[in-house]
């Protein structure tokens, strides 16, 4: 059997195309001389065997997606058991630690190395959702030897020198470990005895990790006797980029699911826009790099010449489209926020010149855009450009909310929407090809209520194409996650509404669908107040009238009990605004009073 210097085990189906992480790392390690191999989708311990042992170390990865998120509702239900979703994953919760456990089990004297999303998220104490409790760093849990955070490409390069010259792993820009001693020029967070409880001390504790945790510098944080050391994040340019995404990827999908990106040209990384819900500022950073433009048109042009391309570029961006470009030279060292800095060139023309020059190449039909874009950012000269040349048949905008309560926990309080509805209508109302907007919208996010529920809806109900509302899913590490947990903005320490329970989560979404005919999903009006059940009315896992009320009065139940084991109540007690019991029983005392009297009345019969 041939001995493999690397080899991945990850929680994902191997595809070669520079959208897949482990081919991306796969295709830069080889290109410096070494052997890569592959395990995907283990199910067993036996799994791991099947390369034999690495020379130098085991890279281990759930994948883009945590296992949690992947493997988990809004509402903690197994995606695996809702008949309504197409899910064959067949990942283990946790995958990153079960994955380094089976490791262990078999090659005890062995390196591994975590990357990915899971491992990224996770690399300090963090609050997991699914267990509504506060958790270790991962490389704790997982007994591995060091995590690259972020996309990884520098860091595995050189962990795999360093392995082979038999050189230590300490500062290693990108990475984590762990370490016994507190070493001199660190940002030293708060540790974790000093966050691990729900007294208003230790949230508040949580909120000054949480605003101190950077990638532009070292951060320790003390757990038990030891210390969780993580080193500042490499620095990346535009012709790093270019070097990795013109790898010799054959772009070849074997699998359905993969679909519609096999075409797909990454442009730049990083993120201007900060959302306090979404985990890119820790992962790639809050500043943008992008790929030079004779780079991204070689690229294209080899795509053009490729024997299966039928003409049309799937997507071209990042993670947002249209802040390619917006590189500013002092990123590495500055702590401003780029949308309200008067520094940075937030013109666009090197964004437009890119399409133009996409379009031009011989061989390409359409280039399309399916990435993000911010809709506040357009003006009416290049909205028009992108609409005329670049969108099939919406644009897709995330909007995420119209109430300005819930748009500012969100720090997403820019631009007006209204306008660029209008904007849009006035380009596109002479033209022979009708283009829409379809829009992404939240529910259940912190700062949000049934009244700011409520307002969405009213605003909803003057749009067409409402497509997509998700329920907000705290995901490790960011700022709208330490909101849920603690109950207050971290950067303030203000209170903030949480709304906590199963049933207000599902009366937040179910009342944006109920009687609104621009939803996905609608039900009629009429059909909810014929139904018998008035409180919890006509929408079942479709968002389809349920006329059963048997099944209803079952699914009501249901959610109260889901409610109490979320909140840790027993279904014999009452509480006050402030969550204390007034009467009835805890959870932990149920049936003990009736025990202890029949006790009393044994006693006293034998007397």
């Amino acid at each position: 059997m041939k001995q493999y210097d690397v080899i991945f085990v990850g929680g994902e189906l191997y595809f070669d195309h520079p959208m897949c992480g482990q081919a991306v790392l796969k295709r830069l390690l080889e290109k410096h001389g070494y052997t890569v191999g592959l395990i995907a989708k283990p199910l067993k311990a036996k799994d791991v065997t099947e390369l034999g042992k690495p020379k130098l170390f085991f890279a281990v990865t759930s994948g883009a997606i945590d296992s949690m998120m992947r493997n988990y509702t809004p509402l903690k239900k197994l995606r695996q058991d809702d008949k309504n979703q197409d899910y064959n994953e067949e990942v283990p919760d946790r995958a990153v630690t079960v994955y380094c456990n089976w490791i262990r089990e078999n090659y005890k004297d062995s390196i591994m190395v975590l990357g990915g999303t899971e491992a990224s998220l996770r690399r300090f104490s963090h609050y997991d959702y699914i267990s509504n409790k506060l958790r270790r760093p991962i490389l704790f849990d997982s007994r591995a030897d060091i995590l690259a955070y972020g996309f990884g490409e520098k860091q595995m390069v050189e962990i795999a020198n360093r392995i082979k010259n038999k050189k230590d792993l300490e500062n290693i820009e990108g990475t984590c470990i762990i370490t016994k001693t507190l070493p001199k020029k660190v940002v030293e967070v708060p540790s974790w005895d000093e966050i691990n409880g729900e007294d208003i001390e230790s949230k508040k504790k949580f909120c000054e990790m949480h605003n101190k945790i950077s990638i532009k510098y070292n951060v320790i944080q003390k757990i038990d006797n030891r210390y969780l050391l993580q080193y500042r994040e490499p620095e990346y340019t535009s012709k790093d980029l270019d070097e990795i995404y013109e790898l010799p990827f054959t772009r070849k999908l074997t699998h359905k699911h993969l679909d519609g990106f096999m075409f797909s040209v990454v442009t730049h990384r990083g993120c201007l826009g900060d959302c306090n819900f979404c985990a890119i500022t820790f992962m790639a950073g809050d500043k943008v790099i992008s790929r030079s433009k004779e780079s991204i048109i070689r690229e294209i042009t080899r795509i053009a010449k490729m024997p299966y391309f039928k003409g049309n570029i799937d997507d071209l961006g990042g993670p947002t489209a249209n802040m390619y470009g917006m590189d500013c030279e002092y990123r590495h060292n500055c702590n401003k926020k780029c949308l309200s800095c008067k520094l940075l060139n937030k013109s666009q023309d090197k964004w437009l010149d890119l399409l133009r020059a996409a379009r031009s190449v011989p061989g390409v039909k359409k280039v399309y855009i399916r990435s993000g874009m911010r809709y506040d950012m357009l003006d009416t000269n290049r909205l028009k450009e992108v609409l005329d040349n670049h969108v099939f048949e919406t644009l897709r905008i995330a909007p995420e909310h119209t109430s300005k309560v819930v748009l500012k926990a969100m720090n997403k309080d820019y631009g007006n929407l209204q306008e660029f509805i209008s904007k849009v209508k006035n380009i596109t109302k002479n033209n022979e090809r009708k283009i829409g907007l379809s829009y992404y919208f939240m529910t259940g996010h912190p700062g949000s209520s049934m009244k700011e529920a409520k307002e969405l809806r009213k605003d909803i109900e003057k749009l067409e194409n409402a497509e997509t509302v998700q329920m907000f899913t705290p995901s490790p590490m960011t700022t709208s996650t330490a909101m849920y947990w603690t109950g207050m903005d971290p950067k303030t320490l203000k209170p903030i509404y949480v709304p906590y329970t199963y049933n207000e989560k599902k009366e937040q979404k179910r009342v944006l669908f109920e009687g609104n005919k621009n939803m996905k999903g609608y039900v009629s009006l009429e059909e909810t107040r014929n139904n018998s059940n008035s409180k919890y009315r006509g929408i079942n896992k479709k968002y389809k009238y349920n006329s059963n009320p048997r099944e209803n009065s079952q699914r009501v139940n249901n959610i109260q009990r889901d409610d109490r084991r979320a909140s840790g109540r027993s279904r014999y007690e009452k509480r006050d605004s402030k969550g204390n019991i007034i009467s009835g029983r805890s959870r932990s005392n149920r049936g003990g009073s009736r025990r202890n009297r029949s006790r009393e009345n044994r006693s006293q019969n034998s007397k």
